[in-house]
């Protein structure tokens, strides 16, 4: 047994155990260890594909399983944004998600990553609905981390509605500083109940968004879909250059939990 697959075991069956923070239980109900080399395990994730800057100017072409944007080696999904031209995008990157695959609604989603870096790099670990309705962002969002290359070792937690959202200049979120952020990996995650949603990093609390019981604010009680992905350039991640000497840069991901939590 291996020593990842012992820690693993270890953390299951503490997750089990009342958690610190939130006076839970955990159950595991879903995970990717990305222990087998190779593409990413078809029955839990697919691709989104194209380059059509996906609402925010982006300018990577994202492939579907392309081994130059994603693989997994040594016990690592790996995520790589190249400088490469693709019909008229001028980067190429990788978009996972579990959409048509497996949702949730409510729980404990953990994702341990170390993050690429450089200024134009813009990699995210998000939330969307299994079902739109409304459409953005009337039907939500869960953004368990963003990190902007131009702010190095700031990381983002937030959430977008139709009351809160950046659009309206009322989005909802919170900052924490992660100086390693690109060393080492770190666990980002958040804790989804009817009544909060909680962010942490490394197990500690940095951010909470409550429901106010209506539409508008908290359109959060059904299923969503979990994404992975490297962003280059956009509104956000571009608001202050790209740099052109830094590329590749790859977002690594361990392991993606998914707990139930029972109160």
């Amino acid at each position: 047994m291996n020593t990842k697959t012992s820690l693993f075991i270890i953390l299951f069956f503490v997750g089990l155990l009342p958690h610190a923070h939130a006076q839970t239980a955990m159950e595991l109900i879903w995970s990717d260890e990305f222990d087998q080399g190779g593409m990413p395990d078809t029955s839990k994730w697919a691709y989104d594909v194209g380059g059509h800057g996906w609402g925010n100017q982006e300018l990577q072409y994202y492939t579907q399983a392309d081994p130059g944007n994603v693989q997994i080696k040594g016990g690592y999904l790996t995520i790589t944004a190249r400088q490469e031209k693709r019909g008229d995008n001028p980067y190429t990157s990788a978009k996972l998600v579990t959409r048509g695959k497996a949702d949730w609604q409510y729980g404990r989603i953990v994702v341990s990553a170390r993050l690429p870096e450089g200024k134009g790099t813009w990699p995210a670990i998000w939330m969307l609905p299994a079902v739109e309705e409304l459409n953005w962002p009337k039907d939500g969002e869960i953004d368990i981390m963003e990190h902007v290359g131009y702010e190095p070792g700031v990381v983002h937690g937030t959430v977008h509605t139709d009351a809160y959202n950046h659009t309206k200049g009322t989005q909802v979120g919170q900052q924490v500083e992660i100086p390693d952020y690109n060393e080492v990996f770190h666990e980002y995650a958040v804790e989804w109940a009817p009544d909060q949603i909680r962010w942490y990093v490394d197990g500690e609390q940095y951010h909470s968004f409550d429901n106010e019981g209506n539409q508008a604010a908290w359109p959060f009680d059904k299923p969503f879909y979990l994404i992975l992905n490297v962003a280059v350039g956009g509104e956000w991640g571009g608001k202050k250059g790209i740099d052109g000497n830094i590329w590749p840069q790859s977002l690594e991901v361990d392991y993606v939990r998914v707990y139930k939590m029972e109160e």
